[in-house]
């Protein structure tokens, strides 16, 4: 229980006890375009409700927050300074009073932006004692009020039920059932009965023995026991897995007939993918519960990826995710075809891998607990809290859950990509090497303290990244940098040996360096004198990453980063300008783009990089980050400074032409096309460089596996589609009008796909997955509200009596009348989970 003694008046009397999980937090969003255009009027009330007066000073209140706060609150009872990155206190001021039991305060403030979503506002609030100024205590329930801001592109539950009534409803026979779709498909008749009877023949030297395995473990749950050991057994229906060596190395060959199922390849790639086929290909619904027969429709497929690189990023250093959900992400990965799995492993607010070599990175760099110094963990970072037992700001995977993990996404034929975040992001490593440099230096090993420090002491640089922070960038001009990259490298190489992994390429970040950092460090101007090459703090740059790629070739693998580890930074009349770095052409470094955000100059950035030789993955900011928000509105969570991302966003981009699927800005406005005027578009050799596709999910926000899911599903599914299947004809059909006219068919389809087959699939798929149900949309007509949703087969029910309606309320099945109480409507899925409330402007 958090509870502390406390001091609070000139005699130092001590007060009774308070316990700071007695104190609750609301925050309301008030006023948008206060004062300017920019800031919102913000408040948190604290409500005591415990048995014991909260006193009216003697203590500061600890919180995070994504965006700056002014200093001075409105309402003058209080304080608020910023601490560093998103951390900023609150200080009671002489007018704070006392919080007896029952009563609460409220405290004003504002914000440098308006509030647009839940997202906004402020979050882990925790009390710090005056007298105990070491240790936080977390405050207990949070919540929000309601906010109905009134900005432009808001989407209301009209806009959704216009978004939505051009979607028609196919009957699910019509539908293709392998998912994505196959190169080729054809329903042949008839049908392959699932059931006991089957026989999956497994010889000891079988090519795809491991597959065909896997393909048990999954398929003998859904009819409740195990097929039959050989044809001898009487059973006349087998699944064959037979190689073809006409095949490319991924590709596939599935025909189902009724008395036997056949999938041909030439690696154990292609055959595992010809099962994922054979997966979806099951009803979904059959994964619900086990039956005794399921119906397998006869078809013939031909089937092989449009890219190489189907990948998935996950951030697990700003907020930790456990290793069973990162298992559970590698199956669905699976399911889909996806074969790259980016782990984010570091980053400034946590340091996720056992490094054995160097244990301080994970017994300060994984914690984080209230703290000023970082001496012993870093401080809490969105909304984990004062206390450093907590699930999201601290945790790691040790060595051996690593290898596990390695060794799962090996058998799923996924390659796992660790990043290393530097030299920027780095927090998380540069307060663990001090915390070691301290512990070693008290013992009197100084050459030892120094042989890993990341930072000088002794310099003076002042600088703030995009977050915030002021002491997150390695300084690159020390020799003891390089040492622990090498020694960082050395540990992740050896785990991959002993989990017996592929290990093609490490990613080592590269972004977010902000100006002026190193200008004042004693090691860059000792590195100047000796380098007469370097002749500014940007010509660092060249001089890191070409001495990391030499450590990493030298292991036999090549290097990765995001897109700022292949510019070089030079000027155009007179501004900063950026161009593909011909220095690190003929190193064949791979740089994931994700800079094309619209009307900032970046739009053709990943275009340049390819056209200029660099093999290039989209992980475009626009279409396939799904931290991002769903679209602009209050109870929709995620960040939206790059886009609001939609299931659309992925489904509709085209990689080799997506300034052509770029129809709104990032506020979801209609764009102007003008900003693409003298851009690069892709040539043809740019093309053959698009090495494939990345989707991401950035964890600031992510603080439970189910918010995972909620932000990663279904958008994964529309991201799947682009990845592997083939290029639509609507992506490359010149014709404005009939361009659009392809696509809406193909967008109706993919909707009527996901409804009646895949969103029941995950519901039950690997004991289901906590997808995003869509809100209804709802529009007013005579008097009388329709409503429809965006995935066919999902059931919409309302209510008439001012209650949020439940898997027991009314079915929807025609027009609603306007009641006093109001109407609200909620989408659920077969499992009887709702979507958020649609809940209409009655006139």
């Amino acid at each position: 229980m958090a509870v502390a003694f406390i001091k609070v008046t000139a005699k130092s009397i001590d007060e009774p006890q308070f316990n700071a999980h007695d104190l609750s937090i609301t925050w309301e969003p008030v006023q948008n375009d206060y004062k300017t255009s920019q800031q919102s009027l913000n408040a948190i009330t604290i409500t005591n409700n415990g048995k014991n007066t909260f006193p009216a000073s003697g203590w500061k209140l600890y919180f995070n927050s994504a965006r700056l706060i002014a200093s001075a609150t409105v309402t003058g009872n209080a304080k608020i300074d910023f601490v560093n990155g998103d951390l900023f206190s609150l200080t009671p001021t002489g007018t704070f009073t006392e919080i007896k039991p029952g009563q609460s305060v409220r405290v004003e403030f504002v914000d440098d932006e308006p509030v647009v979503n839940i997202t906004d506002g402020p979050e882990g609030f925790y009390v710090v004692w005056d007298n105990q100024p070491d240790k936080g205590y977390n405050t207990g329930v949070f919540s929000l009020k309601p906010f109905k801001p009134n900005y432009a592109g808001l989407v209301t539950p009209a806009v959704v039920y216009d978004q939505n009534k051009n979607i028609q409803d196919v009957a699910e026979a019509q539908l293709t059932k392998v998912f994505p779709t196959p190169v080729s498909y054809k329903e042949t008749g008839g049908f392959f009965s699932l059931d006991k009877d089957v026989v999956v023949m497994i010889s000891p030297n079988d090519k795809f023995a491991k597959e065909l395995n896997l393909l048990k473990e999954t398929l003998e749950p859904l009819i409740g026991g195990k097929f039959k050991a050989d044809i001898k057994s009487g059973s006349l229906k087998m699944i064959n897995v037979l190689y073809d060596g006409r095949l490319d190395s991924e590709a596939y060959r599935l025909t189902v007939n009724p008395g036997t199922i056949t999938i041909l390849a030439s690696t154990s790639s292609g055959a595992f993918y010809g099962i994922q086929s054979l997966k979806t290909l099951i009803p979904g619904l059959a994964w619900a519960h086990p039956q005794k027969e399921i119906q397998i429709p006869c078809v013939d497929v031909k089937d092989a990826p449009r890219f190489p690189y189907r990948a998935f990023m996950i951030d697990v250093g700003r907020n930790f995710q456990p290793k069973s959900e990162i298992l559970r992400m590698l199956d669905v990965m699976a399911l889909y075809k996806l074969n790259v799995f980016h782990m984010h492993l570091t980053d400034d607010e946590g340091w996720r891998l056992e490094i054995t070599s160097l244990p301080e990175l994970t017994d300060v760099g994984a914690k984080r607990g209230h703290t000023l110094d970082a001496k012993n963990n870093l401080p809490p970072s969105h909304g984990s809290g004062g206390e450093i037992d907590n699930k999201t700001g601290t945790g790691y995977y040790t060595r051996a859950d690593f290898i596990e993990i390695l060794k799962y996404a090996n058998n799923l034929h996924i390659q796992v990509v660790p990043e290393l975040e530097s030299p920027g992001h780095a927090r998380s490593a540069i307060k663990a090497m001090n915390a070691r440099y301290h512990r070693l230096m008290a013992a009197g090993k100084k050459d030892e303290a120094e042989r890993y420090l990341l930072y000088d002491p002794n310099d003076q640089s002042q600088y703030s990244s995009n977050q915030y922070w002021n002491d997150n960038i390695m300084d690159v001009s020390l020799p003891s940098t390089y040492n622990f990259v090498d020694a960082v490298i050395n540990d992740v190489v050896s785990m991959y040996k002993d989990a017996g992994a592929p290990l093609k390429t490490i990613n080592f970040g590269g972004d977010e360096v902000p100006a002026h950092v190193w200008e004042k460090s004693p090691a860059y101007l000792a590195l100047q004198a000796t380098h007469p090459e370097i002749k500014t703090t940007g010509d660092l740059w060249y001089y890191f990453y070409g001495r990391v790629n030499q450590l990493v070739k030298a292991k036999g693998i090549y290097l990765s980063g995001w897109e700022e580890m292949t510019l070089r930074k030079t000027a155009l009349d007179g501004q900063p300008f950026y161009v593909p770095n011909p220095d690190f052409m003929p190193e064949h470094l791979q740089a994931e783009v994700w800079n094309n955000s619209l009307g900032d100059g970046n739009e053709d950035l990943a275009y340049k990089l390819a056209n200029a030789g660099y093999k290039t993955v989209l992980t475009c900011v626009t279409n396939l980050y799904f931290d991002m928000a769903h679209y602009k509105s209050f109870d929709e969570p995620g960040y939206y400074w790059g886009a609001f991302v939609d299931i659309d966003k992925p489904f509709s981009f085209i990689p080799f032409d997506y300034f052509k699927n770029s129809k709104v800005d990032r506020n979801g406005l209609p764009i102007n096309r003008n900003i693409f005027i003298g851009k690069q578009r892709l040539t043809d050799y740019g093309k053959t460089n698009i090495y494939g596709l990345q989707s991401a999910v950035w964890g600031e926000n992510i603080k439970s596996t189910q918010r995972l899911e909620y932000m990663l599903l279904p958008r994964l599914l529309g991201f799947a589609e682009r990845a592997w299947s083939k290029d639509p004809d609507w992506a490359t059909e010149k014709n404005v009008a009939k361009s659009d006219s392809l696509y809406q068919v193909a967008w109706v389809n993919f909707l009527n796909v996901l409804g009646k087959r895949e969103l029941p699939r995950l519901s039950y798929y690997n004991n289901g997955y906590n997808y995003r149900v869509p809100k209804p949309g709802v529009v007013l007509q005579d008097g009388k509200y329709l409503a429809n949703v965006q995935f066919p087969g999902l059931v919409i029910r309302y209510t008439t009596n001012g209650k949020e309606p439940d898997a027991k309320s009314n079915i929807y099945n025609d027009a609603v009348t306007i009641t006093d109480n109001g109407v609200k409507f909620r989408a659920f899925d077969t499992k009887g989970r709702g979507s958020n409330v649609s809940e209409p402007v009655t006139p």
